[in-house]
């Protein structure tokens, strides 16, 4: 019996306890029935769950929790044991307490169906998005994420990224004006070197800035801004494989104490949280006084709309502060990772720039969208191998059977086409893992292959889930609602910077390596610095 199970006997029989005056031999003898029922029902809900294999715990204290933070690691580890033990499996994490795999397709595709209903944010997660962002559409469940979701849909639709198009290009462009500065004045040089991973940062924090607030940070022209700060070092507070934090998943209380990232997280909430409602506010009141703002192209309007119809104050505030911290760190680092990865590959660099150059004007959302394959395909493999979530985890709020796509074999010896788990459970979707399963995507599935997208047979590979068989954006109702944000900047800002410079690294054998923590920044091993990734970059000509 886990930790988890022996509490909740005590803390049912404690609350019978008080429930029950324990005078008299009656009520005594309604307590031992009472208990001894509850008693019974765990046995038998123990007897109906199914058994599962999986590796051995390395440790009684830690199990596998501190194995997996390595996201290299866990990508190959989630595969051997998904070989060895099948494709549904348990993994050992701290005090005896596991989590359950899902690596079967049919499997997976009945989480999604099931998601934010039978399937919660686990308790950590809830207390920290809470404590990141307040109660947005991330830490909502059920009915309230499904009202919070609906009314957030419209600012993301493709008739709204459509209108936002031209702000990524924007910040491509001033991207391009300052890299060339600096490459004029790297003297006798044609090149320089550039730390591309502050300039993705720079252009994603003043895109989302202005395509989902209306307001400009800054951030390109050197302005400073306390919220790039914030949000710069929140992303690296995750980079500590901190004991206290690995414990905090079981023991979310733990999360009440003054850690590190918790008082990053806090001290983020109350700066985005602050530059938000002001931005509202003044919003609000442009509205009141003139009606919709004329020209504003932004999400902001759209949010507002929602407010009294869909959402309430303070979720609007949520909403707004999720979307600029979700919409900065991910594409931020995809961005980083797409140029890291066309300077490994010169020859799929050169390809994609002659596709760029070819196309000639400046693309639409349409023209992004349909008619630049091999950018597609390049993006479309950045996120394959370098998806920014490494796993998605959640709690089975109710005893549930999962079907199989074919039989397993339990602990027990036995073959089943179905899991029962209990209530209380927490079930993992490995993101990156399944993106780079070599059964699922082929013996090169580890390698960086934009070609595969643009074969026929793409299609019947991957997992069934996610976008276009990706599961960066996960599935289900919790699907990432900014998706197609997302993969528009990403294709506007790559197809501008790849017309103008020439990409490489700045040693041959620099190796690139992925934080720890649920968003893996990419950075150089060995590297005091951990947000710097240097290019050699220098100006294309024809």
């Amino acid at each position: 019996m886990s930790i988890s199970q022996s509490r909740d006997i005590w803390l049912a029989f404690k609350d019978l306890c008080l429930a029950v005056p324990l005078s008299g031999t009656t009520a005594g003898v309604s307590v031992l029935i009472l208990a001894s029922l509850y008693l019974l029902q765990g046995y038998r809900q123990r007897r109906r769950t199914t058994r599962l294999r999986g590796p051995p715990s390395p440790s009684r204290m830690w199990g596998f929790s501190k194995v997996v933070l390595d996201p290299a690691v866990a990508t190959e580890l989630y595969e051997q044991w998904a070989d060895e033990y099948g494709p549904v499996f348990k993994v050992p994490l701290v005090l005896g307490e596991s989590k359950v795999v899902l690596w079967d397709p049919k499997a997976i595709s009945h989480f999604f169906a099931k998601d934010t209903w039978s399937y919660n944010q686990t308790p950590f997660n809830k207390i920290a998005g809470a404590m990141t962002v307040g109660r947005g559409v991330l830490w909502a469940d059920g009915e309230g994420h499904k009202r919070q979701r609906r009314a957030l849909n419209p600012a993301f639709s493709a008739a709204a990224i459509r209108n936002l198009t031209s702000v990524f290009q924007d910040s491509a462009h001033k991207a391009v004006i300052a890299w060339e500065a600096e490459i004029a004045s790297n003297q006798g040089a044609q090149n320089a070197v550039i730390n591309v991973q502050q300039w993705m940062n720079h252009i994603s924090l003043d895109s989302v800035g202005i395509a989902v607030l209306s307001h400009d940070f800054g951030a390109l022209n050197g302005t400073h801004s306390e919220a790039a700060e914030v949000l710069n070092a929140f992303g690296l507070s995750g980079n500590a494989a901190h004991s206290l934090v690995i414990l905090a998943q079981n023991f979310p209380s733990i999360l009440k104490l003054p850690l590190p990232r918790t008082q990053f997280a806090q001290k983020l909430n109350l700066i985005i949280g602050k530059i938000c409602e002001e931005i509202l506010g003044r919003s609000r009141k442009e509205k009141e006084t003139a009606g919709a703002v004329q020209g504003d192209k932004s999400c902001l309007g759209l949010l507002l709309k929602a407010e009294g119809a869909g959402l309430s104050h303070q979720e609007v505030s949520a909403e707004a502060k999720t979307l600029l911290v979700a919409g900065f760190e991910t594409t931020s680092i995809s961005m980083t990772w797409s140029l890291v990865e066309l300077a490994r590959n010169p020859d799929m660099q050169t390809k994609l720039r002659n596709e760029c150059l070819e196309f000639g004007a400046t693309p639409t959302y349409d023209d992004l969208t349909n008619k630049l394959p091999y950018l597609d395909a390049i993006v479309n493999e950045v996120l394959r191998l370098h998806a920014p979530a490494k796993e998605l985890p959640r709690s089975a709020i109710q005893e549930d059977v999962i079907p199989l796509s074919k039989p397993l074999c339990t602990a027990d010896g036995k073959y089943t086409d179905s899991v029962t788990i209990p209530k209380g459970t927490v079930v993992v979707i490995p993101l990156v893992a399944l993106n780079c399963s070599v059964g699922m995507w082929g013996p090169d599935a580890k390698e960086f292959k934009p070609s595969r997208w643009l074969e026929e047979d793409t299609a019947t590979q991957g997992a069934r889930e996610g976008f276009r068989r990706l599961m960066s954006f996960g599935g289900g109702a919790r699907m990432c609602v900014g998706k197609v944000f997302a993969l528009t900047e990403f294709k506007a800002v790559l197809f501008i910077l790849i017309r103008n410079f020439v990409f490489e690294l700045e040693n041959p054998g620099m190796k690139m390596v992925e934080s720890f923590g649920p968003i893996a920044r990419p950075g150089v091993a060995g590297s005091a610095d951990p947000e710097r990734v240097p290019l050699r970059v220098r100006r294309y000509e024809a």
